[in-house]
């Protein structure tokens, strides 16, 4: 079914969602059970989804008919974080110059516990047992590598517990994610889409970029961001690839998922609303183009689009104005061109909502959909040109606050959750549902609990939930790894050691656009809240491993190239700027790989 008759569908939906209200119980006994009720699962994800358009005010600028519907037969997340605001943004294999080059081992299954990144020893040894990593392996295919956000999505771990440290490392792929234990406890498993299973061939510029963070120069490294117009008022399917494993979904739906005899499990990943590729920007191009037809735009409210306020660039936070910098963003932007990026986007996502619409239909259209939760989320969020930024890599709510909705079977009705949750929670949640036993050293917790109408013994419980979330972020356009810790009121900031770069603090509840940082004004919070981080991780430790890997790394690239790296480094995606003054920039990198490390 196509999507050129949305409000049909979604009509159609109401009426299948006010005729049948069936609740799918876990039985008591589930292992005495005869025929134990287990329901299918269906996770959509796309990538760059600002989370804050799926409730007020946010929602007014864009019309997403599906959310909504989602929203009124089940419940939406006000509080969902990504683990760290990355994202793989395409599925081609990188170029072979680097193959080879990286390490996918968690640390704690391979050093003494005096060294292991975690805070816990205990947690250490737990991981050990239950993590199949294999130490110190070199893996020569990069195809076999997952991506920083969804790697945690699908491990159920921090980022500093898989060493994800930017957009290209990630899980070893033995590792034994939900859908693979779904699989072992009877659900038939599909997948299609961006599986994040692969890096595109942005990564050589991403990592190069990543490991050089800590040079003394400054260079662009995205293309500035644009919008283009394509199509006429007709033209539905414009990201192409999308709608193709979005059909193929839903013809697996109709055709395989309807006959099947026991539950099942569909995940379906999206590349859209994220930026499109901008070749003008050369070799390694980044994703700076806003692209969309008349169709879609037609869906945004001009008149709700908010003009973010920016700071002088002299104010700038030091991590903001490198980022700002490295994105290409501190020239001179209209507010004519603020909003049209911002329109763009938002009718990015409204095709987005059609994508969902369609797994909904499908699932409506084969009397799946009573039988069926559907979970909607995304990688990370866009910051649209917030904080003078577009595309992710920031802390700030654009950035880090991602979509959660989930309907079907059982789950409490047009509910707005208001716990911080995170994308870490997604693993042990599939389990729950499955009946499956949650593994207790997951950095997340089952959101059944906070969703479900009836609570059920059988629901798997860990003690109270965290009343924090943890963010953290290791990778290119940010020269300092960086973390964030979410309470119910205040967001706390800290980079690299937490002394040589200023923290921020923001009360959200005060200051939602967070144009204010009160860190020293309140130093007491800050104090506590800090406290409360290095509880969770040892994240000055952390921050020197990222050091000292990103060098590693960077000299052993740098050797595998031989006499082609002058050539090779300069035509990287900061291209622009380094063929200006290519020795200096070189210079600058000898002069930080002979530095001492303190």
């Amino acid at each position: 079914m196509r999507c050129a008759g949305p409000m049909l569908l979604l009509r159609g939906l109401l009426l299948m969602a006010a005729a049948h209200s069936a609740v799918l119980r876990p039985p008591r006994h589930p292992s005495r059970s005869r025929h134990p009720s287990r329901p299918n699962v269906v996770l959509v994800t796309c990538d760059s989804f600002d989370g804050r358009l799926t409730f007020y005010p946010g929602n007014q600028t864009v019309d997403l008919p599906f959310v909504n519907f989602m929203k009124r037969h089940g419940s939406v997340f006000l509080n969902a974080y990504t683990n760290s605001p990355i994202c793989c943004p395409s599925r081609a294999d990188c170029p072979s110059a680097l193959s080879g080059m990286l390490v996918a081992h968690h640390k704690c299954s391979s050093e003494p516990e005096g060294t292991c990144l975690t805070s816990s020893l205990e947690t250490c040894k737990e991981l050990r047992m239950h993590l199949r990593w294999r130490s110190q392996k070199l893996y020569l295919e990069e195809r076999n590598k997952l991506s920083v956000i969804l790697g945690a999505m699908w491990s159920g771990l921090f980022t500093h517990l898989t060493e994800s440290w930017n957009n290209f490392k990630g899980l070893d792929p033995d590792y034994v994610t939900w859908m693979d234990l779904m699989q072992k406890h009877g659900y038939y498993t599909q997948k299609y889409g961006k599986l994040d299973y692969t890096s595109g061939h942005h990564s050589v510029s991403n990592r190069v970029e990543a490991w050089t963070r800590d040079v003394e120069f400054l260079l662009r490294q995205e293309g500035r961001p644009m919008v283009n117009l394509t199509g006429d008022r007709k033209h539905v399917r414009v990201r192409k690839a999308d709608w193709q494993v979005t059909d193929k979904a839903v013809t697996w739906i109709k055709e395989v998922a309807v006959n099947l005899s026991q539950p099942f499990a569909l995940y379906l990943g999206l590349n859209l609303p994220h930026p499109y590729p901008s070749p003008y920007a050369g070799e390694n191009f980044g994703s700076s183009t806003f692209l969309t037809s008349p169709y879609w735009l037609e869906k945004v409210k001009y008149e709700a689009i908010k003009i973010p306020t920016w700071s002088s660039l002299s104010e700038m936070h030091p991590v903001d104005y490198y980022s700002s910098y490295t994105k290409n963003c501190t020239g001179e932007f209209t507010k004519q061109e603020v909003r049209s990026i911002r329109a763009f986007y938002y009718a990015m996502c409204a095709e987005t909502d059609a994508m969902l619409g369609e797994i909904i239909s499908a699932l409506r259209d084969t009397d799946l959909l009573k039988k069926t939760i559907i979970m909607f989320t995304s990688d990370h969020g866009e910051l649209a040109m917030e904080h003078r930024q577009f595309y992710k890599m920031s802390m700030y709510e654009g950035s880090s606050h991602v979509p959660l909705l989930i309907m079907g079977p059982g789950i409490r009705k047009q509910q707005q959750v208001s716990a911080v949750v995170s994308l870490v929670d997604i693993y042990p949640t599939m389990l729950d549902l499955a009946r499956i036993p949650v593994v207790q050293n997951l950095s997340g917790y089952s959101l059944l609990p906070l969703l479900l109408e009836e609570a059920e013994d059988e629901v798997s419980h860990r003690g109270p939930r965290s009343s924090w979330v943890l963010s953290e972020f290791h990778g290119c356009n940010v020269n300092a790894s960086t973390y964030m810790l979410r309470t119910d009121q205040w967001k706390y900031i800290t980079y690299s050691d937490g002394v040589s770069v200023p923290p921020q603090l923001f009360d959200l509840s005060a200051d939602p656009d967070e144009l204010t940082n009160i860190a020293i004004k309140f130093p007491e919070t800050v104090q506590s809240l800090d406290k409360i981080l290095r509880s969770i991780v040892n994240y000055p430790r952390v921050s020197s491993s990222v050091h000292d890997y990103n060098k590693r790394q960077f000299i052993a690239w740098k050797q595998s190239l031989g006499q082609n790296y002058s050539n090779v480094i300069a035509n990287l995606r900061w291209h622009q700027d380094w063929l200006k003054e290519p020795k200096k920039y070189e210079n600058a990198i000898d002069k930080w790989l002979s530095q001492r490390e303190p």
